[in-house]
């Protein structure tokens, strides 16, 4: 049987996508350059591709992130408690070279750090990463100077990064590379990129998505399975795709997948678990020991009903509340009518992991902004969201300013707070609800209004369905690409151009 890419891109390549015709925010923003795309425009006659200028915004709204840090790169992180709060420019990066042995030479799971902390408590490829980053800082100077250069240099690693999601995420639906625009002009994205080394594990993530919509099935899990070297989140994708390869039959396609992600993991993972199994083990144990923290909605319960919330009890419902969403994503994508897309799953079952989770940092927002624009790239919802996000960005820093600052109290107090966090998960959940409801009402569903089936799906994409349960089954429906006679005469508030909700 042809693969579905061959027996679409074949005949003809399919005309692109423009968000100013049918996206109404998207049409109105174009103002600020001209207006929308007209009919008569020579597409892809100039060297200004909407790759290429995805990245080149990318790069510049990144920048325009580091900006934003100036504050505390000129004294913030370095100088009073609360300064780095109150210009909400905190970055862990500055303060973990010095406080996770990186100043003094010191091999991270290997040797020992005085402190509290005795191993580096994260990942080993973002281990990797964060001793690469040390071995080009130069070790003259002051060590406020060196933990300046520290922050530049992982900055610009990270920038990479960076460009990377975009392109990966512009290329990942053919027809839709001006899709990636959502995440080049995310403003929570600029203003969390550097807090952090999360970007690493986004971008590994981006391009697997990237790999699997070209059908390569091997590279995707690869890809994987160093994602989840360098952050843990990304192997919750293999669940929803376990579910979609199920309802189609492609089982030795998701074997694949799954060894190459094994694989890769073991690859990396694998000598520094021999050679220094306790240095190794941090990450996991911290994670496990550690207590409710900023942003979750444990937190949440504790400070409004003024409740103490063990990490033990946190741990227990947060896997039984993810247990509980896995069974029901489980139902929905068995039982839809319409098969969803796999980055509509990818997308739901990240969220429900940040959601459910003992810990919120602000820079966890970059996990999910790649996937919702694959999984809902229509502006509006995807600008309410992100109005949320950086509410609770602003919130999270004020209110640190807040208990850092003494008798001034200086910020925003526990009950501002409170309403912060509950933004932030009414904001997602808000996401994820628009995403469900595209599920069972695809006509909603801007990336298959043209008749498309899947097109971030690779082997997924026109397959038939071979098990499905209940409404699925009655009558036999499957996912399969519609000839342009054939497609669906929308409703006129959901025709392209119309309401997104």
């Amino acid at each position: 049987m042809p693969s579905a890419e061959t027996t679409r891109a074949s005949v003809h390549e399919p005309e692109l996508v423009r968000p100013t015709r049918d996206d109404e925010i998207a049409a109105g923003g174009s103002e600020l350059i001209g207006g929308p795309i007209g009919r008569r425009a020579l597409l892809g006659t100039s060297w200004w591709t909407p790759v290429r200028v995805v990245a080149l915004v990318m790069i510049g709204m990144f920048a325009l992130g580091m900006v934003q840090k100036l504050p505390c790169y000129d004294g913030g992180w370095f100088f009073g408690a609360s300064s780095q709060y109150t210009h909400a420019c905190y970055s862990d990066i500055p303060h973990l070279y010095q406080g996770r042995g990186f100043a003094d030479g010191l091999v991270p799971y290997f040797d020992k750090i005085p402190g509290d902390m005795d191993y580096l408590e994260y990942p080993v490829l973002t281990g990797v990463f964060m001793e690469v980053a040390a071995w080009l800082t130069p070790g003259g100077g002051s060590i406020q100077h060196q933990e300046q250069i520290y922050w530049m240099v992982n900055a610009g690693m990270l920038m990479a990064c960076a460009a990377v999601i975009a392109v990966c995420t512009a290329r990942t639906h053919r027809r839709r590379p001006w899709d990636g625009l959502l995440v080049a002009l995310a403003p929570a994205f600029a203003l969390t990129a550097t807090i952090n080394w999360d970007l690493l594990a986004v971008a590994l993530l981006a391009a697997a998505m990237l790999m699997w919509s070209r059908g390569r099935v091997l590279a995707f899990g690869v890809l994987i399975g160093l994602a989840t070297a360098a952050k843990f989140y990304p192997f919750l994708l293999l669940g929803p795709l376990f579910l979609l390869c199920w309802r189609t039959g492609r089982w030795r396609e998701f074997g694949t997948a799954l060894l190459g992600a094994v694989g890769a993991w073991l690859a990396v993972n694998l000598p520094v678990m021999y050679l220094a199994p306790e240095g190794w083990a941090k990450f996991y144990s911290f994670s496990h020991d550690r207590g409710i923290d900023f942003g979750s909605v444990f937190l949440f319960i504790s400070q409004w009903l003024k409740i103490s919330i063990t990490f033990d009890t946190a741990n227990t419902w947060a896997l039984v509340l993810m247990v509980i969403i896995c069974a029901g994503l489980s139902a929905v994508t068995l039982m839809a009518p319409r098969r969803p897309r796999f980055a509509q799953l990818a997308f739901l079952i990240v969220a429900a992991f940040i959601l459910t989770n003992k810990v919120y940092s602000p820079q966890y927002v970059l996990w999910l902004v790649p996937l919702a624009a694959l999984a809902r790239p229509r502006w509006r919802d995807f600008l309410v969201w992100q109005a949320c996000e950086v509410a609770y960005f602003l919130g999270i820093w004020m209110y640190l300013a807040y208990t850092t600052s003494g008798d001034a109290h200086k910020g925003l107090p526990t009950d501002g707070y409170q309403v912060a966090i509950a933004v932030h998960l009414l904001g997602t959940l808000y996401l994820c609800a628009v995403v469900v409801r595209d599920i069972f009402m695809p006509e909603h569903d801007v990336v298959r209004r043209p008749g498309d089936d899947d097109p971030s799906g690779g082997i997924l994409d026109g397959a038939e369905d071979v098990f499905v349960l209940g409404p699925a089954a009655r009558p036999a429906r499957h996912a399969a690409h519609f000839d342009a006679v054939h497609q669906v005469d929308w409703p006129e508030d959901a025709a392209p151009g119309g309401r997104s909700l």
